[in-house]
This record gives C-alpha cells, sequence and structure tokens, in this order.
C-alpha cells in the first residue's frame, strides 16, 4: 500500500478517477486518447498510466498497431484487480483531494459501487476518514508526516495508536488515542481522536508526532461521529481563541505573500493605499503574540491600532536593547 501512496501522490484525484473509469468504460484505451480526453500531454498521460500500474492497479500495456493500456481480463464494470490494501489507499487518496468537486464525488461514488463487495466498506471508510480545508492557522508550511499513512491505516482498521507527541510548549508527551480522522488544513495534518478517561476529541498536529504505534487494541469509536460536524466544531473553538486581538497593519504589497504565511486565515480586510503599501487586519490570541510575529519586521510594517500590540512591540524593543545593546555600541 505504501507503494500506491508514493505513486500517486503525484497525481491529480481527477486524472486518477477519470482515467480508470475511461478504462472501465472503453476497455482500452492509448496515451495519446488519454491526453485528449483529459487535456493534457501525451507524456503525462503516459506518466500518469504507468505510475497506475507500477502501484498495483491491474491495468497493463499492449504493443502494436492496435495497442494501449487494457484492464486486466479486460474488466469494464468491476475492479477486481484491486487488493483491500489498495482499494483502501486509493480511496485514501481521494478523501485529500485537494479538487473535491461534485463531478469528483460523484466518480468517487461510481467506483465504490464498481469495487469487490468485500472492500466497499474499508474503501468508504479509507475516504472518509481524511478531509482538507484550504486556508491554514498560520506557521511555517510542513511536509507531509510520515506517520499519516500508519494513522489512516488504524483509522481504517478502527485500532488505537500510541503517539509520542510534543506538545506546542516543547514539552514531550505519550498519549493511546482511538484515531478518528485526519484532516490537512493549509499546510498542516490534524489528527482527530478520542482518548480513554477524557470527555471529547482532543486534536493532535501529526509534524509535532514523533512515532506512531499501532496497537493492537480495538478503537473506540463515537456511534455518531461526524469527521465533518466535529471539524467545524473544533475549527470555530480555536478560532475564537485564536482571533480575541485583532491589529491594523501598513506594509508594501511586495511582503504581503509573506505575512499571510505568518498569519494564515487570520490576515484579511487587505485595503490597497495609493502609496503602494497596504492596509491590512491581522488576529491572533494576545496582543503579546502578534507583536512578536510582528518584532523581526522592524519599521517595515507599521501597526496602526490598537494601543495593545504598539506597547507590547516597545516592550520587546526595550527588552532587546537591554540584552544586546551593549554589543551595538561596541560596534
Amino acid at each position: 500500500m505504501s507503494t500506491l501512496f508514493g505513486r500517486l501522490s503525484f497525481m491529480r484525484a481527477d486524472r486518477m478517477i477519470s482515467t480508470l473509469l475511461l478504462l472501465q468504460s472503453r476497455g482500452r484505451i492509448t496515451a495519446g486518447e488519454l491526453a485528449a480526453e483529459l487535456e493534457i500531454s501525451v507524456s503525462t498521460a503516459r506518466r500518469d498510466l504507468e505510475a497506475l500500474a507500477m502501484s498495483g492497479v491491474p491495468i497493463y500495456p499492449q504493443a502494436g498497431r492496435r495497442g494501449g493500456w487494457s484492464l486486466v481480463g479486460g474488466a469494464r464494470t468491476d475492479l477486481t484487480g484491486l487488493t483491500a490494501g489498495e482499494s483502501r489507499a486509493l480511496f485514501s487518496l481521494l478523501g485529500a483531494a485537494e479538487d473535491a468537486s461534485p463531478e469528483t464525488a460523484s466518480a468517487v461514488r461510481k467506483l465504490v459501487r464498481a469495487l469487490p463487495g468485500p472492500f466497499r466498506g474499508d474503501a468508504e471508510a479509507a475516504a472518509a476518514a481524511i478531509r482538507r480545508e484550504g486556508a491554514g492557522w498560520g506557521g511555517l508550511a510542513v511536509e507531509r508526516p510520515a506517520a499519516v499513512e500508519s494513522v489512516q491505516q488504524a483509522i481504517v482498521d478502527q485500532l488505537q495508536v500510541r503517539l509520542d507527541y510534543t506538545r506546542r510548549t516543547g514539552e514531550h508527551s505519550t498519549a493511546t488515542v482511538s484515531p478518528l480522522g485526519l484532516v490537512v488544513k493549509g499546510n498542516h495534518w490534524y489528527l482527530v481522536a478520542t482518548r480513554a478517561g477524557t470527555e471529547g476529541t482532543r486534536t493532535y498536529r501529526m509534524d509535532r508526532t514523533r512515532s506512531v504505534e499501532v496497537t493492537t487494541e480495538p478503537a473506540e469509536r463515537p456511534a455518531d461521529f461526524d469527521l465533518d460536524r466535529e471539524w467545524q466544531r473544533i475549527s470555530a473553538f480555536v478560532d475564537d481563541q485564536r482571533s480575541r486581538v485583532r491589529a491594523t497593519l501598513r506594509l508594501p504589497r511586495r511582503y504581503l505573500w509573506v505575512l499571510r504565511d505568518h498569519f494564515g486565515s487570520y490576515l484579511d480586510h487587505v485595503d490597497e493605499l495609493e502609496d503602494g503599501r497596504i492596509e491590512v487586519s491581522v488576529a491572533a490570541h494576545t496582543a503579546r503574540s502578534i507583536a512578536e510575529q510582528l518584532a523581526g519586521w522592524g519599521t517595515t510594517v507599521e501597526v496602526l491600532q490598537p494601543e495593545s500590540v504598539r506597547r507590547e512591540l516597545a516592550i520587546i524593543g526595550a527588552e532587546l536593547i537591554a540584552a544586546y545593546g551593549a554589543v551595538a555600541s561596541s560596534n
């Protein structure tokens, strides 16, 4: 299954679905025909077909004038060549697709119906285990954590996992949790889980997870759990906590993308000014937090309000002078 993720993660979900559906409906297709259908280059179509084949999807190339790519055995309505693991992997990838349009969702349903009966439940569970949300909560971009695949599998298999985790404060902790779902928000992966002896769900940022061990203990999953509904509740709570203080800033327009990386979805209300600068609004849970994120900008960013953020910047400046003023005067 890891091969499937590794190969298919470079393919757009809509192309992958479309390719499989075209193969099902026609039985055979050439790279040129696929390129024309999907409006991509022939080389891209060929790479996609090769990636599908190398990852275990039951298709193979045929040489000659009447050649092309075909499903094993000419299968047109049943993806019986997929193993249970490959089915779960395929639908896990679709669940995390950024382009989850109505057409993509419809295609996913068609593929579920085309799977062998014993595989459908796991495939649907894998697709439902992951959700993607656009704008993040700010912070530096991170690569897809290696532990994501193990957690995905544990969600489908309904097994508990033991996390070795680094808290936001830098403290290390371990916890055995029942994984319920994964959410990709911006550039970060979050695990939604329950923990024995505590009420409600907990959220763990996957890039802070040092290791994951899948146990043999069955996970405890609430009967009425819905990942979308629960994530909406979590997001609303976090947004409320992280947007208690709002500041108005001015800065050169060319730095907007950098500031947006700092504040993520907590930057809005961008107004263009005549002098080439912009005026924006940012938010955080405290005035100190905003000041800490802006301190490194020096005078490039002007804080118009509130006074509490301006005061915190002055305090930070005084602290820096106290710590490093002697170094500056010696030069």
